[in-house]
């Protein structure tokens, strides 16, 4: 898929490698969050969409600044993270499944303790993640249904 961006020079177009798939309420608990942070995960997911190329047509290495893998069961996932006056907002989402980025979960960060993803919002985003995988398998084997 491919479209117009409106920071490109006339003639030039961005790519985008995968379409994102929006798991549970994501969707709308991302339009809920300030317009500073929606900025920050729009960018961040629109770096996995293309692999790191920007409106600039440069690829960067790694992930969106913003952005870090989680670590044990979930080392395959991402969460990106942002801060504002009201709070930290966080958006978790997982890239090498099949051709979409699957958004797992956005929330805003309640707990006052720590930097730790609290452990129900773990518990969301195990959830959501056996359902994208699930997805993605359906996918790729190339069932109607998924």
């Amino acid at each position: 898929m491919s479209g117009r961006d409106r920071n490109l020079p006339p003639g030039r177009f961005l790519v985008i490698d995968r379409e994102i798939a929006w798991l549970g309420p994501s969707l709308r608990d991302l339009r809920r969050m300030p317009l500073e942070v929606r900025r920050v995960m729009g960018s961040a997911l629109h770096w996995a969409q293309t692999s790191g190329v920007g409106p600039d047509g440069i690829r960067r290495a790694g992930f969106h600044p913003a952005a870090r893998r989680m670590k044990g069961d979930l080392a395959g996932v991402v969460e990106i993270r942002d801060d504002d006056e009201a709070g930290t907002y966080r958006t978790v989402y997982a890239a090498k499944l099949g051709a979409r980025v699957y958004v797992l979960h956005v929330f805003q960060k309640k707990s006052k303790r720590g930097i730790e993803t609290p452990l129900a919002d773990i518990d969301v985003i195990r959830a959501r993640l056996r359902t994208a995988r699930g997805h993605a398998e359906r996918s790729a084997r190339g069932d109607q249904n998924s």
